[in-house]
């Protein structure tokens, strides 16, 4: 696995190395000693599956407040996702910022994603699948969100929404200072 910094601070693409042969790959999507290694102590708790079916649909921003964090692990495994991780900590020197990424099931790319971070992802094509592990258990109390075409952030969206939840719908806007 290659670990490679992104824009906001503590977010990692992480690019898997496939071994290659006449039956196709294997490759590792998780080893604890590596995400070690890259100065990453990731303790998986659950893994999360969603199939999307039609494209343009929008899913987040969401994160999870202390006691509850929850850092993740994402990955797109078929079809092709605008992936979008926002930092909303007032403490951190990337604050403010977001950063997309396009990940889809023919790039072997994953997204560590820590705690503390807004996280959602709008759906590019067609019977999109998504995989996602976590380091907490759902917590609804302690999340939060806010909504995709928030001013502060200004994210830019490749499609318009074609669905999105009434929860991700009534999002407040982001509360900053």
């Amino acid at each position: 696995m290659i670990f490679s910094p992104t824009d906001i601070h503590g977010l990692y693409k992480i690019t898997l190395e496939p071994r290659i042969d006449d039956r196709g790959y294997f490759c590792r999507v998780f080893a604890e000693e590596e995400f070690l290694n890259a100065g990453i102590d990731f303790k998986m708790v659950h893994t999360n599956q969603a199939r999307t079916k039609d494209a343009g649909v929008l899913r987040g921003l969401h994160w999870q407040t202390e006691p509850k964090l929850e850092a993740k692990v994402f990955r797109c495994l078929e079809g092709k996702v605008f992936d979008v991780v926002a930092d909303v900590s007032p403490d951190s020197p990337t604050f403010g910022k977001w950063a997309g990424f396009e990940l889809s099931g023919d790039k072997l790319e994953t997204l560590y994603i820590p705690g503390g971070l807004a996280h959602g992802y709008e759906t590019l094509t067609t019977n999109c699948l998504v995989e996602y592990m976590v380091t907490e258990f759902y917590s609804p109390q302690f999340e939060i969100g806010f909504r995709f075409d928030d001013p502060f952030f200004n994210i830019k969206w490749p499609l318009t929404p074609s669905f999105m939840s009434d929860k991700d719908k009534n999002l407040p806007n982001f509360k900053h200072e």
